[in-house]
């Protein structure tokens, strides 16, 4: 099947991603018809991820004031079988956006759980081999919350059996409008290089921003956490499963 015609364009820059070890069935009712949960080494994750939408365009046109801002999303990981080969993609828990026409749209075409909140960056990259560090913010309930990395050295281009590579190329999204209808769309971008972070921390209310079911994981330290360079990428059109 040919892909559906582009939705939007832009740049993903600056991913950090917080990855949790949970026991699938935390997940289950949360799976599109038609998917499965996904895994690698027999494990299965969530991800926190925060990053920036950069020179963003939907159906090519630049919107002011919604070209550059910034997101942070708890996904995991599913796969669809369409004729005969797996399509690896992501399922979205919540993300956090800073404007509320961002979220209304995302919600009204893909069936996402987009949230509006005030939000904030920081991105401090060293020009040698020093320190560099990424966080986002956002402030809900009157407190700002916040997802950071640190990381050092040069960024490698993961394998293709890693688990680094298991995290960053789910080229799919599945959105559960329904227990039968499914929504599926297509993210295109090149193979990112990482950095494996050497400290990663996410500062929220966990219970009530993503609920009681995600508490407990990812109230601990985080099994992995990376940051990725990112790059331009395209997300198509949706189209219903039937």
């Amino acid at each position: 099947m040919t892909s559906q015609g582009r939705f939007l364009t832009a740049e993903w820059r600056n991913l950090v991603m917080l990855n949790y070890e949970v026991e699938p069935e935390i997940l289950a009712s949360r799976v599109p018809a038609g998917c499965e949960i996904d895994s690698w080494d027999g494990r299965t994750f969530v991800s926190v991820v925060g990053f920036q939408f950069l020179a963003t365009r939907v159906l090519g046109l630049s919107i002011p004031f919604h070209r550059n801002f910034e997101e942070v999303n708890l996904r995991f990981y599913v796969r669809r079988k369409e004729e005969g080969a797996w399509r690896r993609g992501v399922v979205f828990v919540r993300e956090l956006v800073p404007r509320h026409a961002i979220a209304f749209v995302a919600n009204q075409v893909y069936g996402e759980k987009y949230f509006a909140l005030p939000m904030r960056h920081e991105v401090e990259l060293s020009d040698t081999v020093g320190m560099n560090r990424v966080s986002y913010h956002w402030r809900r309930r009157g407190a700002w919350e916040g997802v950071a990395a640190t990381f050092s050295g040069p960024a490698i281009t993961p394998g293709e059996e890693t688990e680094e590579a298991f995290i960053t190329e789910h080229y799919w999204g599945y959105s559960r409008r329904s227990s039968e209808i499914t929504v599926e769309y297509q993210v295109e971008h090149p193979r990112w290089k990482v950095w494996q972070a050497d400290t990663a921390s996410l500062d929220c209310d966990v219970r009530a921003l993503y609920g009681d079911a995600f508490r407990e994981p990812l109230d601990a330290p985080p099994s992995t956490a990376f940051v990725a360079e990112g790059s331009p990428v395209v997300v198509h059109m949706g189209r219903r499963l039937v």
